[in-house]
């Protein structure tokens, strides 16, 4: 398998043949806004860097970390460009993950099984590390007789080793506190995500919180790397995102994830996910 050295070519391989890919990334592709896409992601971080928000949390990035997001989870990495930052990013599939899973074991719970508290950051161990360079450098260097069947069955064994490393530190208390960021940040966070659905402004914000429109548009982007109103966006069609791959309809999903208007919403959505909502809601239900 090719190793690339984009994160959004090998996305866009991930999603064009339903299958995973694998970027190696140093501090040369300047990291993206807040976005969602439509494969999950594990980023694994070989020489720690600043932050990471995922939803409404808020990580630092030490080396050996491994993060697991769904295609449903907005995501931004901040203030990379600045420095050496190797990752080893690997985008896949929903719908290879459900074809690799059994009735015993689905390989798509890291993914997908989200609870309270959950954390998306796995901190792998020193012997976990090597495991995981293993399965990468096997997936991306075998090229003889049955390498694309050495490929996949080295997939899997990596797919089963991450759920089970997620599986036991689902029942770690520490995990629930596996995240942090500035108090009032976090306050602002925890408001937004619990009213996403009704109309917010920097305006109402400001006033809610008793901040000046400038100070808390600074604090904001300071601690997470982004603005209010992207972060607002991407939740909201993540949200959209969800609501469409469970079946409903269109004309119900914009009001219920918070758009004022269909053409708002047409417009955000087609901009950030890169089809407009019927034709995802099309593609997730077909």
């Amino acid at each position: 398998m090719e190793k690339y050295t984009s994160c959004k070519q090998a996305i866009e391989h991930c999603i064009n043949n339903k299958y995973f890919a694998v970027a190696y990334l140093c501090n040369e592709e300047k990291t993206m806004n807040i976005h969602i896409h439509d494969c999950y992601e594990m980023y694994f971080s070989i020489t720690g860097g600043k932050q990471f928000l995922i939803d409404n949390k808020f990580y630092d990035i030490d080396s050996g970390d491994l993060f697991v997001i769904n295609q449903f989870e907005s995501h931004y990495l901040t203030k990379i460009d600045q420095m050496v930052h190797e990752r080893i990013v690997v985008s896949i599939h929903p719908e290879f993950v459900k074809m690799l899973s059994s009735d015993k074991t689905d390989l798509s719970t890291c993914f997908t099984k989200r609870t309270t508290g959950c954390a998306h950051r796995l901190h792998l161990s020193a012997e976990q590390q090597k495991r995981f360079h293993y399965y990468i450098n096997k997936i991306t260097s075998v090229d003889s007789f049955g390498s694309d069947i050495i490929e996949k069955a080295c997939f899997m064994e990596l797919l089963v080793m991450i759920n089970s490393i997620y599986m036991e530190n689902l029942n770690l208390d520490s995990n629930v506190s596996d995240y942090k960021y500035n108090q009032q940040v976090e306050q602002i966070i925890q408001y937004i995500n619990q009213n996403i659905c009704e109309p917010i402004t920097i305006e109402y914000l400001a006033k809610h919180f008793y901040l000046s429109d400038s100070y808390i548009c600074r604090i904001f982007k300071s601690a997470t790397g982004t603005t209010i109103n992207k972060y607002i966006t991407a939740r909201r069609i993540s949200i959209a995102k969800s609501l469409l791959s469970s079946g409903m309809s269109v004309s119900d999903v914009y009001s219920q994830s918070g758009f004022n208007d269909y053409s708002n919403f047409l417009k955000a959505f087609t901009k950030a996910v890169g089809v407009s909502p019927k034709k995802y809601a099309l593609y997730s239900n077909s």
